[in-house]
Formats: C-alpha cells, sequence, structure tokens
C-alpha cells in the first residue's frame, strides 16, 4: 500500500494534498503531476511511502529536473514505484521493459505475499542492476527548505511528518490525510 502527498509552496505558504499515482508510470509523469498542483512555477515536493518500507521524496522546480531522494533503494526497488524511482537515479536504460510489466502496483507478483523489505539481496529482478543498501539520491534537495542531509538521512517511518513539521505546514498536511 503506497501513500503519496504533494506539498505545493505559494506565498501565503504551502497547500498539501494527497495525490493518486494510477496514471504515474514514470518519473516524467510524477514531475507532470507536481507541476500541475504548483503555484507559478514554485517548488513542489512529491512524496511517496510504502507501508514504512521505503519512502522517496521528488523535489520539481518550475521547469527543472526533478531532483529525487530515496530513503531505502533496497527496499524501494522492490516496488513499483520505488523502482521508477532507482532506475532513474542509477541511470537504468532498459527503455520501460522489466519484470515490473507483471507486478502489482504493489509489487508483488499477483497471488505472492510481500517482500521482506529487511533482505538485503544487493540485486532484484525488477531492476536493471545492483541497487545499493541504504539510501540513494540527492540528501540535500530539502537544505534550503530546512531538512538538511543529515536530518533527511535519519528520517524513517514518520518522515512525511517531520519533513511538513520542518517546512512550517503540519497542520495543513493534518488536514489532507
Amino acid at each position: 500500500m503506497y501513500f503519496a502527498a504533494l506539498l505545493a509552496r505559494t506565498e501565503d505558504g504551502w497547500e498539501a494534498s494527497d495525490t493518486e499515482l494510477d496514471n504515474v508510470e514514470t518519473l516524467t509523469d510524477l514531475a507532470d503531476l507536481a507541476r500541475e498542483a504548483a503555484v507559478d512555477d514554485d517548488t513542489v515536493i512529491a512524496y511517496i511511502e510504502q507501508e514504512g518500507a521505503w519512502f522517496g521524496v521528488i523535489r520539481v522546480d518550475g521547469e527543472d529536473d526533478p531532483r529525487v531522494f530515496v530513503s531505502h533503494a533496497t527496499a524501494a526497488a522492490r516496488s513499483s514505484y520505488g523502482a521508477m524511482l532507482t532506475d532513474e537515479l542509477l541511470g537504468s536504460d532498459d527503455d520501460g521493459a522489466s519484470d515490473l510489466d507483471s507486478l502489482d502496483l504493489d509489487g508483488t507478483e499477483d497471488g505472492e505475499p510481500d517482500p521482506d523489505p529487511d533482505d538485503n539481496d544487493l540485486s532484484d529482478a525488477a531492476t536493471s542492476g545492483p541497487v545499493p543498501p541504504g539510501p540513494l539520491g540527492d540528501v540535500e534537495l530539502l537544505t534550503d527548505l530546512g531538512v538538511g542531509p543529515e536530518d533527511l538521512l535519519v528520517l524513517d517511518t514518520d518522515a512525511l511528518a517531520q519533513i511538513a513539521d520542518a517546512l512550517g505546514c503540519t497542520d495543513v498536511l493534518e488536514a489532507v490525510r
């Protein structure tokens, strides 16, 4: 099960909305979704988490390329949305063809139990090669917003609430949860 939210900066503060990922198949799709939520091409933070196993933060500033951070790359690579992010970060060039086509949205094959997020196998059939354990991506993507690399790296199961607290938008986030 996934949870996704968008935090869009406005001149009056931040606006929060939960979002459906049904039509998101690529990082470009996710960035486009974030841009649609933007006010005057300002910053939008997209947040995705999978049941406490991993979370991803995607920052979109206007038409700039999205910046991405994933908390636990190995666990994320076992899920459809996480694999989308880790493949982008690792520079996968498999033109979208992978074993993900046979996976449900929760990243498991039909009828199989969810994978164990603590399994430290560094390669996975759903990715194009070795996936490093632990965090992956731009640890400085939220620094100017008050969440430095050392803070981002220690976030865990309630990462979105802690990020929202640092941004000063906890109340608006709680209104959409």
